[in-house]
């Protein structure tokens, strides 16, 4: 696999709609890919951001409603640019059943109801992993020339080739949150429909039981970003403006289920917890327990 050669960027007219690249992603599911990884960024042109995209958000996610966008939030406004990079420029995955494996966010600042925000989004990392081959699906926004927010999607394609490929990088372990729960919730079997509704994925692994199946899963499984979106939402009162997520996804969350979230702060100090320096675990909530989700959040330096 090689990357594509260097070209400039790609200005689109505005968010991509979701629903007829997966159709085009669905149509095409069977045809060779390129190979390839595109060198090219997709630029969204500046847009508002949507009051009424927030209140929906802290609906369908937790959290209060306001006028500033949640943590995990602006993942969503790049999200349809990501798609449409995977789908229509040269990829080496099909788009539909990859696996969402990590999520980085650095937030620099909140982004704020109303502004006017440029998405820019790549691919890069693509690597050899045990259970196939990875690649990362990087986005930056900016306000008028300020960065504000980068996200860095790390997802799996499995039993892809990954022959000629360096290996994926180590990652050390993030620390795991024990003891009592601080929360316990009931996921229930349309959490994947309400997210789509809210975000555009409707990627069929999260809709219903017979889509996932065909996909490889035993039920629909609750997306990635829900769930991390969710979590977040726990320490999203205690957190400085400028913040980091290292968020690993482990287990799917299938529906309907129930889990329980761990928070803790880093390093077990008040100290640190006023710093917003948190450890957060998400397991499953009935039976032997199981990881679903972990997160350290941190202050950015």
């Amino acid at each position: 696999m090689s990357a594509a050669p260097p070209s400039a960027d790609v200005l689109l007219d505005g968010p991509p709609s979701l629903a007829p690249l997966y159709a085009r992603a669905l149509a095409g599911a069977r045809r060779r890919r390129s190979g390839e990884l595109t060198a090219r960024t997709l630029v969204v042109p500046p847009a508002p951001v949507d009051p009424a995209l927030l209140a929906a958000w802290a609906r369908v996610c937790g959290g209060p409603a306001g006028d500033a966008a949640p943590l995990a939030l602006p993942h969503l406004l790049a999200f349809g640019a990501q798609v449409r990079l995977m789908v229509t420029e040269p990829f080496p995955f099909g788009v539909l059943g990859l696996v969402h494996l990590r999520q980085v966010i650095t937030q620099h600042r909140p982004l704020r109801a109303g502004e006017p925000v440029r998405v820019r989004v790549r691919a890069d990392g693509l690597a050899a992993h045990p259970r196939g081959a990875v690649v990362d699906v990087l986005a930056d926004l900016d306000v008028e020339g300020e960065p504000v927010w980068s996200g860095r999607s790390t997802y799996l394609s499995r039993g892809a080739s990954s022959t000629g490929l360096p290996p994926a990088a180590e990652l050390d372990p993030l620390p795991d949150p024990s003891g009592p729960a601080s929360a316990r919730w009931r996921v229930p079997a349309d959490a994947g429909r309400r997210y789509a509704a809210l975000s555009g994925d409707v990627n069929p692994i999260h809709l219903h039981p017979l889509t996932a199946r065909a996909l490889g899963f035993p039920r629909a499984i609750a997306h990635g970003m829900w769930t991390a979106a969710r979590a977040l939402a726990a320490v999203a009162p205690r957190l400085p403006g400028a913040v980091t997520a290292d968020v690993r996804f482990a287990r799917p969350v299938l529906l309907p289920s129930t889990v329980e979230l761990l928070v803790r702060p880093a390093a077990g100090s008040a100290t640190e917890a006023a710093s917003g320096a948190w450890d957060l675990a998400l397991r499953s909530g009935s039976g032997e327990p199981r990881s679903h989700l972990g997160a350290a959040v941190r202050a950015l330096a």
